[in-house]
Formats: C-alpha cells, structure tokens, sequence
C-alpha cells in the first residue's frame, strides 16, 4: 500500500516551545514537520525538505527572519507565512513587500493560522498551473479574455484600471496585497506613494461589487497595509 504523500511544513522559530506547539497542531492536521531555529538551519532545509510553506519567525539568533525571506525569494515563490510578536504597521507592510504571503501576530489562534495555510497552499497550487481565464470567487465571475464581470449573474461595468485591480485581487485571492504592490502593478513604480489612486478606484468598485459597499464582504481593507479580496 503506498502512503498519503503529505504537505512538508516548514517551521523556522528559536523557541523551543512555540516549535513544539505548533508541530502538535499541524500533525494532528496531516502535515509532516520540519523545524530550524535559526537563518542558517532553515536555509538549508529550505532548499532540501521541499517545503509547502514556511512559518516563519522573524527574530532569529543569527539574522532577521526577512534577510531569509529575500534570500528565498531569490529562487523560490513557496508560500512564507511570517508569525512574529512584531506587531507594528510598518513591519507587517515591509514583510508582505518583501513577499510573504501573510502575517499573524503572536499570539494567534491555531484555527486561523490552519486558515491561512490552507489558502496559501491554494494559491500556490493555483499560480502553478497554466492561467485559467475565468476567475471565480463568490458570486463574483471575472472572464479575463473577454475582460468581463458579472456579480451573482449580472453584468457590470468596469473601467480599464478597475477590471485590472479586481483581477488581480482575485489572483491572490485570500491574500493581502499591500499599497506598494497594486500601485507597482497598476500605475508603475513611480506612483507607489499615490495611496489616494487606490482609494478613489477601490471605493468605485466596491459600489459596483458589494451589495452594501460601506460595509463590504469581499474587497477588504487591510487598514494601513493593503486590500484582500476574501475566498468564499
């Protein structure tokens, strides 16, 4: 009989206690664990155990949890969920730019973190196949080659630069894309500190999209970071 080939789960932390509780929880969900407590131990495995995603902890004995996370970002897009008692802004904002996937703040609820491994692994997956023209989440139905939108069967009307930001949210659906990211893809990189272009373009869209915009279910604000258009 052969055996259930299992996601690897890479967890790269220096305590002792954080590494124990969390290989608890994702063995009893049906992962295999690898665990490193520093930059170096947790490069190398990286780039040996294949891992399906990295939670990874950004204050190491040896260097910054980012320092790592831009080194794999150099050969790899495997999903990174940074887990970090860092719980300003402007670490959760350098941390998604930098690339990872998302951020939790310790401490977290184990039901959560299962939450956001489960869309990451999805995402990639996703991203791993050839692009498929037709995006779907909710009652929302994006057919890219024809560049047209219906919500819950009906069509809408969007600009150009509205088309490209749902679609594009919709790509890393579940996941927070910060200012810097939409405003790099959409305007170039010359307009990232135009945050009001977002703004103005995202409460268009949310008109046209949310049944209530001013309390909306799908395209969420990630306040001070970003938007993430939600899964189903």
């Amino acid at each position: 009989m052969v055996s259930e080939v299992r996601d690897t789960i890479l967890i790269v932390d220096d305590e002792l206690a954080m590494r124990r509780f969390l290989r608890s929880a994702l063995t009893t969900h049906g992962f295999h664990v690898e665990e490193a407590s520093t930059v170096a131990e947790a490069e190398a495995l990286a780039t040996t155990c294949a891992p399906a995603a990295v939670l990874l902890d950004l204050g190491l004995p040896d260097g910054d949890g980012l320092e790592l996370l831009q080194r794999i970002r150099g050969w790899s897009q495997m999903p990174v969920i940074v887990l970090s008692a860092r719980d300003r802004e402007a670490d959760r904002v350098f941390a998604l730019d930098a690339g990872a996937d998302d951020y939790l703040t310790k401490p977290f609820g184990m039901s959560e973190l299962l939450a956001r491994i489960r869309v990451a692994l999805r995402h990639a997956r996703a991203q791993a196949k050839p692009d498929d023209p037709m995006l779907v989440i909710g009652p929302i139905a994006i057919d890219q080659a024809r560049h047209e939108v219906t919500v819950a069967g009906a069509r809408i009307h969007l600009t150009p630069i509205e088309f490209r930001l749902l679609a594009m949210l919709a790509r890393h659906a579940g996941k927070v894309l910060t200012h810097r990211q939409l405003l790099t893809e959409l305007w170039g990189p010359r307009s990232v500190h135009h945050t009001q272009y977002l703004r103005v373009h995202m409460a268009a869209l949310r008109r046209k999209v949310e049944t209530d915009p001013a309390r909306p279910r799908w395209l969420t604000t990630e306040a001070g970071i970003g938007y993430r258009l939600r899964e189903a």
